[in-house]
């Protein structure tokens, strides 16, 4: 019983800041949740939840991933995919030897394979923090692309690395040949993985069940697709692969197959629905985990620096958290600004474009740590080989979450300064794109409603159809197709951008107030009894649709 009121008051508490971070939005979501988290468990009778890393990254981190994969956008994913793998893959190395090395400097009775271990927990960014905080800031959509897409690749290799640290820690041995060919068989074993379940489930879904069910299935295929990322980790997991690639990998398929699903429109609208709240709860539930294990892993430091030279030790050790963060800040920018120039400087064909200062500062800010990071510290070993205490576990558990707080803080006072009043190009071509697509589709709708037409027109003609409905489904062709006609003209019409998108932006706002004021007349007709609840039900719900449409047409345009 226990266990449901912790998970109902967890749940309670996500709600919770989630409304208190829109009344603070100076302050990033994820921050109001870890001081959640930290009051919640602070007193001597506060709530205890135990992370176990495995559980967490099963529950959490594998559905989250998979729904970041499931958004990414495949062309951006294969045009940056050289930045995107240069941060997952070469800035994870550069950061677990050079950081490495900074901190058997800061350390020096900590063993190289210990502190390598260290930075490969520290080298995983977290994307979700840096979208909470950079969500009201210019942040230029390359940018942001390269920087979700790095941290879909670079927990897995950060979790590879610590994986390969942590086993030369414990047997003394190590060798580059066989860390590497690990490397790319546990990399590529999950990828392999999760793509084939993905496959699996997509004839699953395609063959089997909507072609005999159809729409009747929409709640079937939901839940199946829930289950997925679960699936997809415990396999690979099972095979001694990557879980997370594995998770990836799923959700980058599904994406695939699922831009070619033209119809199962109820099954899009509910799946939708389920992973925003999904992800809501999930998102909220790990910074809040991560809070519940402040006071334990503060406590935990507090212990370690009173065997090592009394409170003055704590206070050292919060220093040295500020040199280690500043270390990963640094190898960040120092990557991010050769691979910002240097290819500049040895193109020898058109010039490239140049990368403010600015934008690469950004960049470095938003190596953001979260809770793979923290998942992976706890995971350390409590004992070597043979017997004897891991080496300063404590210290290292601290040290991590050291650097998570110290750098969510650092980027959310940091990524403000930096991007606020950053002038954004118009991205022309996204609007190009879109307005090339609303074209198309208008002519292709005009084009089907004259065949159409033509079609029921005839089998009416050969039925001998009533009189009135031939006129009346006359009438509704005109209707659709000036609808249509006047959808071309406003797109065809040769207006600037900013123009365009003020008169679509009006339109919009005026169809909103429209669709206000007729849901106000159904429960006012309901509250004078004119309809009953099933009549208001019905109409509401078209309106709700409307209103939903509009609303994302609006997300979409901004």
């Amino acid at each position: 019983m226990n266990t449901v009121y912790l998970v109902l008051i967890l749940l309670l508490v996500a709600s919770a800041t989630g409304v208190a971070a829109r009344f603070l939005p100076v302050l990033p979501t994820p921050l109001v949740q870890i001081a959640f988290g930290a009051l919640l468990a602070w007193p001597a009778g506060g709530l205890h939840v135990e992370l176990e890393p495995e559980i967490f990254m099963l529950l959490f981190i594998a559905p989250l991933l998979f729904a970041d994969a499931r958004r990414f956008p495949q062309r951006e994913f294969m045009i940056l995919r050289g930045p995107i793998l240069a941060l997952a893959l070469g800035l994870v190395l550069m950061t677990v030897v050079g950081v490495g090395y900074v901190v058997h400097w800061i350390f020096p009775h900590l063993p190289l394979p210990v502190c390598f271990a260290l930075t490969a927990i520290l080298s995983p960014t977290d994307a979700v923090a840096v979208s909470a905080i950079s969500g009201r800031l210019p942040v230029p959509p390359r940018l942001m692309h390269i920087l979700e897409g790095e941290s879909l690749m670079n927990d897995a290799s950060g979790l590879v690395a610590f994986k390969f640290a942590v086993a030369a820690a414990l047997t003394g041995a190590f060798s580059i040949m066989d860390a590497t060919v690990g490397f790319f068989m546990i990399s590529i074993g999950g990828l392999v993985i999760g793509a084939a379940m993905a496959f699996v489930f997509n004839f699953i879904r395609t063959r089997l069940i909507e072609r005999r069910l159809g729409e009747a299935s929409t709640i079937q295929i939901v839940l199946l697709l829930l289950l997925l990322p679960f699936a997809a980790y415990l396999v690979a997991e099972h095979f001694n692969m990557s879980g997370i690639l594995s998770a990836v990998a799923a959700g980058m398929v599904i994406n695939y197959k699922d831009l070619k699903r033209q119809d199962q429109t109820s099954s899009r609208i509910q799946t939708r629905s389920v992973w925003d709240m999904l992800e809501f709860v999930l998102n909220a539930l790990v910074f809040l985990l991560l809070g519940f294990q402040l006071p334990e892993i503060i406590e935990g430091a507090l212990h370690y620096a009173e065997q090592n030279g009394g409170t003055l030790e704590f206070f050292k050790l919060l220093g040295l958290v500020g040199l280690i963060s500043l270390s990963l800040f640094a190898m960040r920018f120092v990557w991010i600004l050769g691979a910002a120039h240097l290819p500049r400087l040895l193109s020898r064909r058109e010039a490239r474009p140049r990368v403010s200062m600015r934008v690469i500062l950004a960049g470095s800010l938003a190596g953001i740590r979260g809770t793979v990071t923290l998942a992976a510290a706890l995971s350390l070993p409590v004992a070597m080989n043979d017997g004897t205490p891991f080496p300063a576990r404590e210290l290292l558990i601290f040290l991590a979450t050291g650097v998570i707080m110290f750098t969510l803080i650092a980027g959310s006072i940091g990524l403000p300064l930096v991007l606020r009043n950053l002038h954004l190009p118009k991205d022309t071509k996204a609007y190009e794109e879109e307005r090339t697509a609303r074209i198309r589709g208008a002519e292709a709708a005009i084009r089907r409603i004259e065949s159409y037409r033509q079609e029921k027109a005839k089998k009416l003609a050969e039925h001998k159809g009533d009189e009135e409905i031939i006129i009346a489904f006359n009438d509704v062709t005109l209707q659709l197709m000036d609808y249509y006609h006047k959808r071309l003209e406003i797109n065809n019409v040769e207006l600037s951008t900013p123009v365009l998108e003020s008169r679509r932006e009006l339109e919009r706002e005026t169809r909103l107030e429209a669709l206000k004021a007729e849901r106000h007349e159904y429960y006012k007709l309901r509250s004078k009894h004119i309809i009953n609840d099933n009549t208001l039900r019905k109409l509401v719900r078209e309106a709700d649709l409307l209103e939903t449409a509009l609303g994302n047409n609006a997300e979409k345009s901004h």
